[in-house]
């Protein structure tokens, strides 16, 4: 857990009182293969209050599933990305951030020099996580929209590089603590799987085919398939699906961009796609439309755009490729994620040292990266 460096940290204050001023903010970064997301909060009763928001698509990952190197042009466009960021952790005088990497940097041969680049030239120390912790830290994000009348939930965190699945036991303990009473470790997640897939890899392994969409788009779902379908941990949970008693919750921008358009919202409101429950028709209804358009058709959709044109497709196949295996009726979109779980996991850091000591040691995940 790293804290803001001295140059980004207000002047150090005792301890805040009801009047002593405004509550203390957090920040929390998540540099991904394609995105560069900021966000700065202060604490709540209920959890936190957003201060403010930034997110910019980087493609960091670019061409990187080829060369294995992050290229210039995509460090150059992170870097311009992350410098915003820091200014913005600066302004807002955070006094806790965390900032992280995932899996272009995990992958990338020249992610570590990247790493102390981004040190020297932004002040900000990124921490490369591992899949695991991504896994947590997203479901820890995505607690809210857990359906507690479930018994078991299959979080889906679709990244650029990789994506994340974690089976959630809703009868385990640990979900009815208060958001700033649990640490990401305590979420009962009974399985976890990471597979170093994601929208730019797999759109970068399956050039688009305009002449054989149907065939392009399957290729790409039995691959995911391929990679996912061998996992022995979670099959406990089996029956609980089958039985219709689990539902998915997908958190991704590809994701979120599926369900503004089968809401055919004229511009993009998180406030209406974040907690939308959408049911597998109305999924594979959504993705049907996307497949009956050109790239250029998709990238006039207010909810895709040109930066997700490309990738869109892919997130989709991700997804449908999770439904034919761990089918549920349900799927509840998640404008929200890893960010979140950042900010919970530092301000539940804060609470007092006696409720922390009674925490139980972390459960054993059962699982592993692909």
């Amino acid at each position: 857990m790293s804290e803001a460096p001295s140059a980004q940290r207000g002047p150090r204050k005792g301890r805040r009182g009801p009047s002593s001023g405004p509550p203390p903010t957090y920040a929390a970064l998540d540099l991904g293969t394609n995105n560069c997301r900021l966000l700065v909060a202060s604490p709540a009763s209920h959890g936190f209050r957003v201060v403010e928001a930034y997110s910019r698509i980087v493609r960091l990952g670019e061409g990187l599933s080829q060369s294995g190197r992050m290229s210039d042009e995509a460090m150059e466009r992170a870097l311009a990305a992350l410098s915003v960021c820091a200014e913005k952790i600066r302004r807002r005088r955070c006094v806790r951030i965390k900032a992280v990497a995932t899996q272009a940097c995990r992958q990338a041969v020249n992610g570590p020099e990247f790493i102390a680049r981004v040190q020297a030239e932004t002040g900000l120390k990124l921490q490369i996580i591992a899949p695991k912790e991504e896994a947590q830290l997203s479901v820890a994000g995505c607690l809210n929209l857990l359906d507690r009348e479930a018994e078991a939930a299959l979080v889906i965190d679709v990244g650029g590089g990789s994506t994340e699945l974690s089976w959630v036991d809703l009868k385990g303990r640990g979900l009815d603590a208060r958001p700033r009473q649990f640490a990401h470790w305590r979420l009962p997640i009974k399985a976890w799987l990471s597979v170093p897939i994601g929208v730019v890899t797999l759109a970068e392994r399956f050039p688009e085919d305009a002449g054989a969409v149907q065939d392009w788009f399957r290729r790409m779902v039995d691959a995911v398939k391929e990679r996912i379908a061998a996992f022995p941990h979670a099959e406990p949970l089996r029956q609980v699906f089958e039985e219709g008693r689990a539902h998915l919750v997908g958190t991704s921008g590809a994701i979120t961009s599926l369900a503004g358009l089968h809401l055919d919202l004229p511009r993009y409101d998180r406030s209406r796609v974040d907690g939308l429950w959408m049911t597998r028709d109305e999924c594979e209804t959504t993705t049907g439309r996307l497949l009956a358009w050109t790239p250029q058709e998709r990238a006039a959709q207010p909810c895709i755009g040109p930066d997700r044109a490309d990738l869109v497709l892919a997130g989709a196949a991700i997804l449908q490729a999770v439904q034919e295996l761990w089918p549920c009726a349900r799927v509840r979109v998640a404008d929200r994620g890893l960010r979140e779980g950042l900010l919970l996991s530092l301000m539940s850091d804060q609470q007092p040292r006696r409720r922390r000591k009674r925490r139980s040691a972390a459960p054993r995940l059962a699982g592993e990266a692909a």
